[in-house]
């Protein structure tokens, strides 16, 4: 009798313990920073509750300028079409490194300051790539050298002037304040694109140790010299496998969301190409996060010129299907350019082709634009 009770509370046990394990957990892991401002918290926080209900658009670069017009308060392209501005917007840093007034795409960093807090006083979300300069060579981002990021690890040739780069960026970084004083938060995708060869941090141009001893570095600096308003985004090119995503990742004590980028090119007008590969890395990504307990996102994506009037509900939203993402930021519209140079957008504009698609896509329940992320938060 004495054994079979035994036999029966074992059992119970045994059972309990492989039940645990097979319900996912829903628990959001605290943010990398362990000194994260109580700003940075809450976004994160929000983040990651939004992404239950739909996700987040972004636009490159929205607020600088647009197709036929730059530097003018508050207009944007996708207010133009939509009566609304973007949930996310994205900036990079690129020349700030070198002490220039303007960033790699000539927008001066005082308006991008101004621009990033009147996107914060309403609502609105801000994240900051850097395509900064080879420190090996002085040129820039895409003089991918092979172990040109050897030189800026701790000891080596350019280390000091890497250090001195991250002194200007947290500069920037603390400077980003709201109307109270209060450092805005930021999502901070640093080396990004990593999977590629074409930077001089990617693919082929250093090994995994060195990738992420670099990044754990950057991630230690910037916490010495004060920044606690970063959430840090780990953002690949393409991937393959679980393995090819995570070979560089530094560990989930240094990143809090996970991220990769992917165009639609003019070799797949359909976009079945792109919307599979989509939904192949979001099958891999989502298992990477439902164990890491991260949110993820397509941090870049976009169709060049959008040539498809029904690009939006179409193509995009098949992409992205029945995963809870975060955000996803389409690339910059830069068509401002004067006399012959070509266009460059991948948002539409007032009178664009996917003009009218775009006003459906905004419509929908699933996408967030700035208007609705209080409404989803309520």
């Amino acid at each position: 009798m004495k054994n079979h009770f035994i036999i029966i509370i074992a059992s119970l046990l045994i059972g309990t313990s492989c039940q645990s394990q097979k319900q996912p957990s829903n628990t959001i892991l605290s943010l990398s920073d362990k000194k994260a401002t109580s700003e940075t918290k809450t976004l994160y926080k929000n983040l990651n509750t939004l992404s239950q209900k739909g996700f987040l658009f972004g636009h490159q670069d929205d607020l600088a300028y647009g197709v036929k017009w730059k530097y003018e308060d508050g207009r944007s392209d996708v207010k133009d079409v939509a009566g609304d501005y973007p949930a996310v917007y994205g900036w990079d840093i690129a020349g700030l490194e070198n002490d220039k007034p303007n960033n790699i795409d000539g927008v001066p960093f005082a308006k991008m300051k101004q621009y990033i807090i009147e996107a914060n006083a309403r609502g609105g979300i801000s994240t900051i790539s850097w395509h900064f300069d080879n420190p090996a060579t002085g040129k820039d981002a895409w003089n991918n050298v092979p172990n040109s990021l050897k030189t800026i690890l701790p000891g080596a040739e350019n280390h000091k002037k890497y250090t001195s780069w991250l002194d200007k960026a947290a500069t920037f970084f603390l400077s980003l304040k709201d109307k109270n004083g209060k450092n805005i938060p930021i999502l901070f995708r640093p080396f990004h694109e990593l999977t590629g060869g074409w930077f001089w941090w990617g693919k082929g141009n250093c090994t995994p140790e060195e990738f992420k001893t670099a990044w754990k570095f950057t991630f230690d600096y910037l916490q010495k010299k004060g920044v606690h308003n970063l959430i840090y985004v780990y953002n690949t090119g393409s991937f393959g496998s679980e393995a090819d995503f995570l070979a560089n990742y530094p560990g989930d004590n240094y990143a809090d969301i996970l991220s990769f980028d992917t165009y639609q090119n003019n070799d797949d007008p359909n976009g079945e190409k792109f919307i599979n590969e989509v939904q192949k890395q979001f099958k891999i990504l989502n298992e990477i996060c439902k164990l890491k307990n991260k949110p993820m996102a397509l941090a870049e994506a976009g169709y060049e010129a959008v040539p498809d009037p029904k690009w939006w509900t179409g193509t995009l939203l098949k992409a992205i299907g029945d995963y809870k993402i975060s955000y996803v930021l389409l690339w910059r519209n830069h068509g401002w350019q004067e006399k012959e140079q070509k266009m460059h957008y991948y948002a539409p504009f007032s009178g664009q082709v996917s003009e009218k698609d775009f006003v459906d896509f905004y419509n929908l329940d699933r996408t967030i634009f700035e208007k609705d992320i209080q409404k989803k938060l309520k």
